[in-house]
Order: structure tokens, then C-alpha cells, then sequence
């Protein structure tokens, strides 16, 4: 079943209120692992499915290698979220998801740093390829 650009929006959008949320209850400066355990329990709450430090091998010309990446949550086998409590986001975090998401052929993924003010100062939204697309 293919998921819709609108679907992915409405699915994002609640991430997102989650995400600010935990932000509002918690504020900034805390470990990432933190920030992480209470939004994978707000998530559930919200009956989504969320999925914690999910692997992902490493594919060299064709040979799974003795290594993997490990995402930090995958909401309904959708939605990457790669979760920071950083000063500020680096061109490296942006790749990075970037990267999860070709490597685990995702089409949105969410880059969230939660060591910021405001919550929406924090997020950034990444696409591979095309919502609307099989």
C-alpha cells in the first residue's frame, strides 16, 4: 500500500506536535536518550508505531558487511527521525539522514535537535525522491 504526500504530512505534522511536546515538558540542554525515551512513550501513546535504534546494515557492491548504521526511531515504517541535543545542526546531520533514508529507501525523515529555544528552530525536514511515488 502506497502511502500519500497528504499522509505523510498529516503522519509528520503529529510527530512534530509530539516532538515540541516533549520539548515543552522537558526544555533544552538534555541527552539525546533522553529526549528520545519520553517521545518513543508519547508516540505509543498516540497509538503510532514507533520503532527505537533500528539497524541498518551496511551494503557494499552487493555484500552485507560486518557493520551498521542505527537509526534512532522509525515511526510506522515510514518516517525517519534522527534525534539531536546538539548547538547547532551541522551540514554532517543533514547527510546523515539523508543517508538513512536512501539506505533504508524512506521517503521522509525528520532531523530533530531538541538543544534549542524553541522547538521549530530545530527541525528539518528531508525528502528522497518524490511523497507521491510508489
Amino acid at each position: 500500500m502506497s502511502f500519500t504526500e497528504k499522509e505523510y504530512n498529516e503522519l509528520s505534522g503529529e510527530i512534530i506536535d509530539s516532538c515540541i511536546e516533549v520539548h515543552k515538558e522537558l526544555g533544552p540542554g538534555l541527552m539525546e536518550s533522553v529526549y528520545e525515551i519520553c517521545l518513543i512513550s508519547l508516540l505509543k501513546r498516540k497509538k503510532l508505531n514507533p520503532k527505537q535504534q533500528v539497524s541498518l546494515p551496511v551494503i557494499f557492491k552487493g555484500e552485507k558487511l560486518n557493520k551498521e548504521f542505527i537509526i534512532d526511531i522509525l515511526v510506522d515504517d515510514k518516517i525517519i527521525l534522527e534525534l539531536k541535543s546538539v548547538e547547532t545542526i551541522l551540514p554532517v546531520h543533514e547527510a546523515q539522514l539523508v543517508t538513512y533514508l536512501k539506505l533504508a529507501d524512506k521517503k521522509l525523515g525528520l532531523l530533530v535537535n531538541f538543544n534549542v529555544p524553541l522547538l521549530t528552530q530545530g527541525i528539518r525536514r528531508k525528502i528522497n525522491g518524490n511523497l507521491n511515488s510508489v
